[in-house]
């Protein structure tokens, strides 16, 4: 029977340098919220029929998104390799309007705190399309598994 779902969610700590307090909790929100309800369903058909559910481990080798795709027993399925090239602006985008709103959020008016929100909102939206377009043909996410996995590459993406 299929279960197209993630179970579990890894990320290359290796990668990840230095994490404020606040993405952090991005960071759990995004791993938690995406557990909790998502859509996900490779498109490759495996020899065994498996169909879910998945664990995922996201790194960004040598600036690509590499997406490790394994069983529920946590035996490996296939890995994926995406160039990340079309989320660079994106993610810094992200990066910037994330900052501006931690920072608006401690001393900003509800009202400038709703409008960077919503640009907020935006980058993240735009980019969870992105993220569809790059994954079709290769994987079936819906838009709210979109927006969780890349609030999670921009977390990958983090230097200093």
């Amino acid at each position: 029977m299929a279960d197209p779902r993630i179970i579990d969610v890894t990320l290359d700590e290796r990668t990840i340098l230095w994490r404020s307090a606040d993405i952090e909790q991005e960071r759990r929100i995004a791993i938690f919220d995406l557990i909790e309800e998502n859509s996900f369903a490779p498109q490759r058909a495996y020899p065994d029929g498996y169909a879910g559910p998945y664990r995922i481990a996201l790194s960004v080798p040598e600036g690509r998104l590499q997406l490790d795709i394994k069983r529920a027993d946590d035996s490996a399925l296939e890995t994926l390799i995406l160039s990340l090239a079309a989320f660079r602006r994106p993610i810094r985008d992200y990066f910037a309007i994330c900052d501006s709103y931690f920072q608006a959020i401690r001393s900003a008016t509800p009202s400038q705190i709703e409008t960077i929100d919503m640009a907020r909102r935006g980058i993240h939206d735009d980019a969870a399309r992105l993220l569809m377009e790059r994954l079709d043909g290769k994987i079936a996410v819906d838009h709210a598994t979109a927006r969780r996995l890349f609030t999670l590459i921009c977390v990958l993406h983090i230097k200093a």
